[in-house]
């Protein structure tokens, strides 16, 4: 670990032994894992407790894979079933979605440990999480939810690589966000739509492609994959069977997105309005 990376790392420890016992909410993604991880090697298992939501803008496999490691690491783990489309300001899926559901899962988490008598709770932002539109912040900010890895300065390369010492699987863990986030804001959810999302990323990472979105613009999907990764999408015909397969599931249209991959490109239509600025 270099000089630079190990000063953080300090602070987070540090910052995390100033809180006592803490709750992490825990997505079983390389942020909410490496927090996660770091509070229990320096409070201690007693104090610590970790809180994952169960809901239809959630990959079912990442559930799994959240309480399969609370069980391996001997962490308390509480699995909250949420239905976040029952909520109007959810469901329409505005451009401030992501507040209207921070504020109800964050406020489900605050009710459950107040009733532990657990004062702080924990989140994994990260300081590259500024770089896009995030109004779920607010909400955070709102309901006093900590960012320790945020406060202690760390990246999400700084992440990885703490968590490559701290010798976690997940250490190169493609990035993963609310299904949510595949449809354009305007677009009404529905359990159906996130379904099929949800199983045509599945078919595409059972056939090796890592880092992947797949968009959906009504009857049409847009597959964003690494730019190296789309020559051997073609090239080794998986293109036919993925048509195949989306159009089996219901989408009419399947094309792929020649920028590839970049996190938060259905917010790109909205830098230049008033909620790129918040």
């Amino acid at each position: 670990m270099d000089r630079e990376l190990q000063s953080k790392v300090e602070k987070l420890h540090f910052l995390l032994k100033s809180y006592g016992c803490v709750a992490v909410a825990f997505s079983a993604g390389v942020d909410s894992t490496v927090l996660l991880k770091a509070a229990k090697e320096t409070l201690g298992t007693e104090q610590v407790m970790a809180l994952t939501v169960q809901s239809s803008l959630v990959s079912a496999a990442d559930v799994e894979e959240a309480v399969t490691f609370c069980r391996e690491e001997g962490i308390r783990h509480e699995v909250i079933p949420i239905d976040p489309l029952i909520y109007y300001d959810v469901r329409t899926n505005p451009p401030q979605r992501c507040y209207f559901c921070k504020r109800l899962i964050f406020g489900r988490m605050r009710e459950i440990i107040g009733q532990k008598n657990i004062v702080h709770l924990l989140d994994g932002s990260n300081v590259d999480d500024g770089q896009d539109y995030r109004p779920g912040r607010q909400a955070l900010r709102e309901l006093g939810v900590l960012s320790p890895l945020l406060e202690a300065g760390l990246t999400k390369a700084d992440i990885r690589a703490y968590a490559k010492e701290l010798g976690l699987s997940v250490a190169q863990k493609p990035s993963a966000a609310c299904l949510a986030s595949r449809l354009p804001y305007g677009e009404v959810l529905s359990i159906e739509k996130l379904q099929r999302i949800e199983q045509a990323e599945n078919f595409l990472h059972a056939k090796g492609f890592s880092q992947l979105r797949v968009r959906s613009h009504a009857d049409m999907a847009r597959l964003e994959l690494l730019p190296e990764d789309i020559e051997r999408f073609i090239a080794d015909g998986t293109y036919q069977k993925a048509v195949a397969k989306l159009k089996e599931l219901g989408f009419a249209y399947v094309t792929m997105d020649l920028e590839g991959y970049r996190m938060g490109s259905m917010n790109e239509v909205l830098r230049e309005t008033e909620y790129a600025k918040e």
